[in-house]
């Protein structure tokens, strides 16, 4: 049975959007569904792997030594330690990475990337980026892509400030 007061949050007048912020908001909701579904399609249908996955193994590949500690590679990749930990442990069960105390500080698990684990992302790279070529970076010209990527650093920056964009 609905409440008959609702909540003192749920009172408070609304800022609406106006119909420019209405489109705009719309348009950027829709490529944040759309882009991840094409890529992680091209990835699974290619590669067998995940966009996350990819990016983990993409991730640990571009590192000195092939290894970074979790809660790093969590930041890195915009996951979760939870979600990170079981891909982590689906990769590792393919032989892709392994996870081991940090040696620095036994409190912290290093993910590190094997042998056929940097082979799988190299062999899965061509594809990805001419995913990503296609469905974004070929549909904009120069000043867009400019445009593009400083929007986007404005937006994270706003949603994290801390993280120097």
């Amino acid at each position: 049975m609905p409440a008959t007061n609702p909540p003192a949050a749920i009172s408070v007048e609304a800022r609406w959007l106006t119909d420019a912020e209405r489109a705009a908001w719309l348009t950027l909701a829709a490529l944040m569904v759309k882009v991840p579904f094409a890529l992680d399609t091209q990835l699974q249908r290619d590669s067998g792997l995940s966009y996350f996955e990819y990016m983990v193994l993409a991730f640990l590949s571009e590192q000195s030594g092939h290894l970074m500690r979790m809660s790093d590679l969590a930041v890195s990749t915009n996951g979760s330690l939870s979600r990170l930990s079981h891909v982590a442990k689906r990769l590792e069960n393919q032989g892709l990475l392994r996870r081991e105390p940090s040696p620095e500080d036994g409190r912290y698990t290093n993910a590190i990337l094997t042998g056929p684990g940097y082979d799988r992302v190299v062999a899965a790279a061509p594809g990805h980026v001419a995913a990503v070529r296609a469905v974004v970076i070929d549909a904009l010209n120069p000043e867009q892509l400019d445009q593009l990527r400083q929007i986007d650093r404005q937006i994270l920056q706003k949603m994290d400030p801390t993280a120097g964009w």
